[in-house]
């Protein structure tokens, strides 16, 4: 079996991404790869707080390496911080790298030029994948989960906190993905086939933020979003119980 990193954002996508994965007899998942905002330990961009990522990691069985990042980072420390991490696993035997990515081309691209560069591979489980399928079929297979960040550009705050069903995919607007793939919304998963006990939370407030723009197209790798100048989110918060 390869040995492989999953990264994991504790959202929709990696969920099913992972779950897929678990399913290919090729692949051996050694450890989970996460990006920490150290500024307010939370999972970066989707804001989620460490103590729920660990509930996850806990529940999933399965070890977690974690990058610490600014709240503000350069492309250029994201990608020192990424090379450091990824060449240390690659040390100790790791061959491959799984990402939930669907359909954005030049995330793909740079992925795979950047682990060519540690002498990985990158493999994309849900990639090509028809969204609002997609979607249908992580409800089918009893997955949970919740929204904790939306773009106030495409989805008002009222689309913040909610669980997702099917009345939330058939409830967003069109210029909308139903996998939010263009970082519309962020999720976190609490249940599901590939956990062996529920992760436990209680609704907390919402926040509005802005962010300045990145300079980059490929920022995104860390931040999700090719964000408009003074783009504004507005987050969840979930806290464990």
């Amino acid at each position: 079996m390869r040995k492989s990193i999953f990264n994991w954002s504790g959202g929709k996508d990696s969920s099913l991404a992972l779950y897929e994965i678990k399913k290919d007899q090729q692949f051996e998942v050694s450890c989970l790869l996460t990006t920490i905002n150290s500024k307010y330990n939370r999972i970066s961009m989707h804001g989620v707080r460490k103590e729920l990522l660990y509930n996850q990691v806990q529940s999933l069985g399965i070890p977690l390496k974690k990058v610490l990042l600014p709240e503000f980072p350069t492309m250029s420390l994201y990608e020192e911080k990424m090379y450091t991490i990824l060449k240390k696993l690659r040390s100790e035997g790791i061959t491959d790298s799984i990402f939930g990515d669907i359909f954005l081309e030049d995330l793909k691209k740079y992925r795979e030029n950047k682990l060519k560069e540690v002498g990985l591979k990158a493999h994309f489980p849900l990639w090509g994948r028809d969204t609002k399928k997609l979607m249908y079929r992580f409800i089918e297979l009893g997955f949970k989960s919740v929204v904790v960040c939306v773009d106030a550009n495409f989805l008002s705050k009222d689309f913040a906190g909610r669980i997702i069903d099917e009345s939330f995919i058939k409830g967003l607007p069109d210029n909308v993905d139903p996998c939010g793939e263009n970082g519309e919304f962020h999720t976190f998963v609490y249940d599901g086939p590939i956990f062996t006990t529920p992760i436990k939370f209680k609704i907390g407030k919402k926040v509005h933020k802005t962010y300045p723009e990145p300079k980059k197209l490929t920022d995104r790798c860390f931040s999700e979003h090719n964000l408009p100048e003074s783009a504004g989110f507005h987050y969840c918060d979930l806290i464990p119980v």
